[in-house]
């Protein structure tokens, strides 16, 4: 299977990230990729404006030209967008709920989008949307990012796709889940922000998941926007760059700087049962659990 993994800035101007998309797959296509993976936001950044003005549903334009774009050229695509949710309204103490609240006017009022990755190709089109939301460091992504219920796997050909989306990373339990769903391929699409010590979370994070369930990890996260000087700071969620694709060993196949960049890699999904085979890891994890249920 080869994969081209699009490291990207998005724009705040939705037709202008669309076109750069469907160039991106039609390129990827001509150079032999099945999978096309986009950055989380690739319709349209964070910190540019509000989401929900912008989001459209998943029979919108938007994802209609996207999946026009990925069946005539024959692959499939996983682009990341932004879609409606629901209203909510904030109490005082943080928590949310979906009546108005009395008196509280519309400065507790939000419209939330959900943070969804499209994958779409000749074998159809799903959708998932993000489940962990970055509610940290005293940032509140649920307040206009309404959490995902559903885990969500595609088959590519023979090969289980596992879909995550940034924040996700953090939470071992969703890999462990779509790889006991037959994933063997995780694909994570980020806008992971930039940050002192961030770049080496974000190694040890995507290590580790591939570890964690012995199988590839493909992120592709947009490019690291601003000037050189400004890398290792902390500039809101805009991105760091450094698309990764690590094998089910750990091993770091391809990985990109800061800057916009593509990564084609072809990797051969059987090499995972191989290696599950020899370090059954995900069997242990399953007796884990099951210890846990019985007790003694």
């Amino acid at each position: 299977m080869r994969i081209a993994v699009i490291q990207m800035n998005s724009v705040p101007d939705v037709d202008k990230n669309l076109e750069k998309i469907r160039s991106y797959i039609a390129g990827s296509a001509e150079n032999g990729a099945d999978l096309v993976v986009f950055p989380e936001a690739a319709m349209f950044p964070f910190d540019a404006g509000r989401l929900d003005v912008i989001a459209q549903p998943l029979d919108g334009p938007f994802a209609r030209a996207v999946e026009k774009a990925a069946k005539d050229a024959g692959t499939t695509a996983v682009v990341g967008m932004f879609t409606p949710a629901d209203t909510v309204y904030r109490l005082p103490s943080g928590e949310l709920q979906t009546e108005p609240v009395e008196g509280s006017g519309q400065a507790n009022k939000f419209r939330r989008v959900h943070n969804t990755l499209l994958i779409t190709g000749p074998q159809g089109t799903e959708h998932y949307h993000k489940i962990h939301t970055f509610d940290a460091f005293g940032y509140r992504e649920s307040d206009t990012v309404k959490p995902g219920t559903r885990r969500v796997t595609y088959d590519i050909n023979g090969v289980t796709i596992g879909l995550a989306t940034c924040y996700d990373i953090r939470f071992p339990g969703h890999f462990y889940a779509l790889a006991e769903e037959g994933a063997t391929v995780m694909v994570v699409p980020t806008a992971w922000t930039d940050g002192p010590g961030k770049l080496d979370q974000w190694r040890t994070l995507t290590a580790a998941r591939a570890l964690d369930t012995t199988s590839y990890l493909v992120a592709a996260g947009q490019a690291r926007p601003g000037s050189p000087d400004r890398y290792g700071q902390n500039d809101g969620p805009t991105g760091i760059g450094h698309s990764v694709i690590v094998s089910p060993g750990g091993a770091r196949l391809a990985e990109s700087g800061y800057v916009a960049q593509i990564l084609m890699v072809d990797i051969d999904p059987n090499h995972v049962e191989k290696v599950r085979k020899g370090l059954p890891v995900l069997k242990g994890h399953r007796q884990d659990l099951e210890i846990g249920k019985k007790g003694e």
